[in-house]
């Protein structure tokens, strides 16, 4: 696909998030400088505020949008005709479907060239347990989910997996106020990494799933255990199964599958839906369902499971 002539940098994130501090540092810098305009969007005003005047250095125009129902396709197009921009960024509404923005016909030559999120590490909790759908669509697709403000590292791992498990793609950063917060993950599981079989809890296989994805090396050439149902996806080889589990993303309509490929002579005898447990050695290979790279198990073991609880858990 080509790239757009006109790049549109999304920006979502709660209110008093840090949007607006982050695009103002961006927009300053030297290595984010263009020749043409800039559009800056605003959706909503919080603490933070951009001054017009210094906005102007940096062929930085400024337009307010108030109400949801003003950012149509056609004041897009407007704003195209009246500003001709090079470059687009948008400081959005977190009270605001992201999707509602996404599904907007953009003006011919924009294109969305990037989506970053920013999240107040001291109001998460919060903001997850009562507006999880909205912030789902925040960070689903996101290049970049940057948490700011953060005081207390115990918690940061289990945030960390809230969005993996939505964009595993997403780089996700943790700020202090000193800057960069490092060395939060490291030996951060609930199971033994050196044991000769790494047994995944039932309650510990989201945490499991996230991790492997995260630190390939960690897993490489180790074996694991789990308990897990069997898919079967229409094309795949006869001796290749996906074992997994659900996980509900943000609401219980909205769920996704979570598993790895396998490959085991013994799958051709596997039936849909049936429980199983699985011992594997966790290799990485280039697949097509990963899109590149990811883990590839090679089945040492599988026997029938009782069921247990569908939905897998990140904390």
């Amino acid at each position: 696909m080509a790239e757009p002539d006109v790049m549109v940098y999304l920006m979502t994130g709660f209110l008093d998030s840090g949007k607006t501090q982050f695009l103002k540092f961006t927009l300053e810098q030297e290595y984010f400088q263009i020749e043409g305009t800039t559009l800056l969007i605003l959706c909503e005003e919080g603490e933070e505020e951009y001054d017009p005047q210094e906005m102007k250095k940096y062929n930085v125009v400024i337009e307010y949008v108030e109400d949801q129902e003003e950012l149509t396709a056609q004041w897009l197009e407007e704003m195209n005709e009246k500003y001709s921009p090079e470059r687009v960024v948008v400081e959005y509404n977190g009270m605001w479907k992201v999707s509602d923005f996404e599904a907007l016909e953009l003006p011919k030559g924009w294109g969305i060239e990037q989506k970053l999120t920013t999240v107040d590490a001291s109001t998460f909790q919060m903001y997850l347990a009562n507006l999880k759908p909205l912030f789902v669509e925040m960070v689903r697709n996101s290049e970049m989910v940057l948490f700011n403000r953060c005081t207390d590292k115990k918690p940061l791992s289990g945030y960390r997996r809230s969005v993996k498990v939505v964009s595993p793609q997403a780089e996700v950063i943790f700020e202090d106020g000193q800057g960069e917060v490092e060395n939060i993950f490291e030996d951060d599981v609930p199971y033994d990494l050196n044991a000769p079989v790494i047994e995944v809890r039932r309650e510990d296989y989201g945490i499991w799933y996230v991790d492997v994805m995260d630190n390939p090396d960690r897993y490489k050439g180790k074996t694991v255990e789990f308990t897990a149902r069997v898919l079967k996806p229409k094309g795949f080889p006869s001796k290749v199964f996906l074992p997994g589990r659900m996980a509900m993303t943000c609401c219980a309509d909205d769920t996704t599958f979570l598993g790895y490929i396998c490959k085991s002579s013994y799958a051709p005898k596997l039936k849909p839906g049936q429980w199983v447990t699985v011992r594997a050695k966790i290799g990485f290979g280039r697949v097509s369902v990963y899109r590149g790279v990811g883990p590839v198990l090679e089945a040492e073991h599988i026997e029938s499971a009782e069921p247990i609880e569908e939905l897998v858990y990140f904390n």
